[in-house]
């Protein structure tokens, strides 16, 4: 019915009963107004953060182009093998232009030379000018040099042993078999390797891996590599379990995790498993330890599982707010350092929908925290403590107080005041890298492990097996601290599975990552001298 044709009562009580139910429902309406309001703008912060994880670019500069320096290598500042194609500078005009840098001196040459046509040669070995046949002499040399490729290829190795028999006591001697990474298989070490790291590290799944191995007229069956990965596995797992305990043994760690889709038969759709990481890696505070990344696999998310994983580690734990790991901290024998990096997305995930003033000024305060990070980046410990009591803990008590006063303006539901929330509740935890010198800002060198796993999740889909999942712990373990200490995971691997089936158990150090390379520097060494 039109509100203008409503019959309104003439008694004053009945009158005064109808405005207050009117008055009621304004009151209701304005509520879920407001309720909608909070809520749309929590789904623009949702749509925002989706594309800009699906399209944006990976600095997060927003349309100011305010730049936030970032610790995301996670390393210290220490020069950089060069770019093979190409890298930018900025001319006098500020304009950034490519520029070619020379190839690495590690990679083998082919010298071809070109002599001019039409040149006479002379029987002496010497050379007559095309023009008038006087004799030629050398006054200098072009040289330029091109970067080419030569598709990998697949051969065959014979192993041939010879059965020799004695004619007086009718003895028969033989070398014995040589040993194989897999016993009685068809894989040597250098096509295992190949398989694992394209997998595992180039993140291409086995059925891809087959369809190009096809190409070179070598058919093999994804079921077979399959089982080739298992084996591996097997045969590496004592060399990763090593690896986690001189990760466990740090007096500091960064832990991170994420989804691994796992096939689960019989249902129709995949169950979700959880990759665990754990990183030891202090070379931001100049200390010479190797790095290494101890990976785990469970087919949940409880907090048993970290509680499981360590157990025996005391000390630093950088991690998110996981509320898995709070049981950890009880005791004190672990102690909860927070994670900038994280607090800071829930601020620019606001700023990136709404183009808030006060989350522009929340950034800007966190920047000058990174300022700071970034000149201690790679200096000693005590250093880094030093400069933090004396710049960034002032900073912070500046920070509390800004974020306190502006939460008690923001409406309490909104997304900028539950960021701002997240930030004082956790704020110990955030502050404690003040305290040690040891410690980082952020989380960011174990999401930076996890990436690669992140980017092989849309290639291979899913798991096949729980058992695929803790293969796969096993394999990332060893990849991820090659690559940490900068060794090719590939010559690596191969030259591991050629001598691990063989190698005894006690001496495993030996295998390694930089163990190994120093094993290989000092064999290339001697060999030279």
């Amino acid at each position: 019915m039109d509100r203008s044709e409503e019959t309104w009562p003439t008694d004053p009580d009945a009158l005064l009963a109808r405005a207050k139910e009117l008055s009621d429902t304004i009151t209701e309406l304005k509520g879920l107004l407001q309720l909608s309001e909070l809520e749309n703008a929590k789904l623009k912060q949702i749509v925002a953060r989706l594309k800009r994880i699906g399209f944006g670019h990976s600095s997060e500069r927003h349309a100011g182009q305010f730049a936030f320096d970032l610790d995301v290598s996670g390393e210290p500042d220490a020069p950089s093998p060069p770019e093979l194609l190409a890298a930018v500078a900025n001319d006098d005009d500020g304009k950034r232009h490519p520029v070619r840098r020379p190839l690495p001196d590690h990679l083998p040459r082919e010298i071809i030379r070109h002599e001019p046509a039409g040149i006479v040669h002379g029987t002496n070995g010497g050379h007559g000018c095309p023009r008038c046949g006087g004799r030629l002499h050398a006054i200098g040399e072009d040289h330029s040099e091109i970067l080419d490729y030569v598709p990998g290829r697949f051969r065959v190795i014979r192993h041939v042993r010879p059965r020799l028999a004695c004619r007086g006591c009718e003895a028969v001697v033989q070398a014995p078999a040589p040993s194989a990474p897999i016993e009685r298989g068809l894989p040597g070490p250098g096509l295992l390797a190949q398989v694992l790291v394209s997998k595992y590290c180039d993140h291409v799944p086995l059925y891809r891996q087959a369809c190009i191995y096809a190409r070179s007229g070598v058919e093999i069956d994804r079921g077979t590599m399959m089982g080739w990965v298992g084996k591996a596995a097997w045969l590496l797992r004592p060399l990763a379990e090593r690896l986690g305990r001189h990760v466990f043994a740090a007096a500091k760690i960064h832990a991170d995790d994420t989804p691994l889709p796992v096939l689960a038969p019989g249902t129709g759709r995949t169950a979700t498993g959880r990759i665990w990481v754990y990183v030891r890696d202090d070379r931001t505070s100049a200390d010479a330890t190797p790095p290494a990344a101890a990976f785990f696999y469970s087919p949940d998310r409880k907090g048993a599982r970290p509680a499981a994983h360590l157990k025996g580690f005391s000390g630093f734990l950088q991690a998110d707010a996981y509320a898995g790991y709070d049981r950890l901290y009880e005791g004190g024998r672990i102690v909860e350092v927070g994670c900038w990096a994280h607090a800071r997305r829930k601020v620019f995930d606001v700023f990136a929908s709404t183009r808030s003033a006060i989350a522009e000024e929340a950034l800007a305060w966190i920047k000058r925290l990174y300022a700071i990070e970034a000149r201690i980046r790679g200096r000693p410990a005590d250093l880094r403590h030093a400069v933090r009591q004396a710049e960034a803990a002032q900073l912070l008590v500046g920070f509390r107080d800004w974020l306190i006063a502006q939460r008690a303006k923001l409406p309490p539901r909104g997304g900028l005041s539950l960021a701002f929330g997240y930030i004082l509740g956790h704020w110990e935890a955030l502050i404690r890298y003040t305290s040690d010198g040891r410690l980082e800002a952020d989380n960011n060198t174990a999401e930076n492990a996890l990436r690669g796993i992140a980017l092989g999740r849309k290639n291979f889909l899913f798991a096949g097996s729980d058992a695929g999942g803790e293969n796969a712990a096993v394999l990332y373990t060893l990849i991820e601290t090659a690559k940490l200490n900068g060794i090719e995971p590939y010559t690596y691997l191969s030259d591991v599975l050629a001598r691990i089936a063989e190698h005894p158990i006690n001496r495993i150090d030996v295998l390694l990552p930089w163990q190994w390379a120093e094993g290989r520097i000092a064999a290339w060494r001697q060999s030279a001298a």
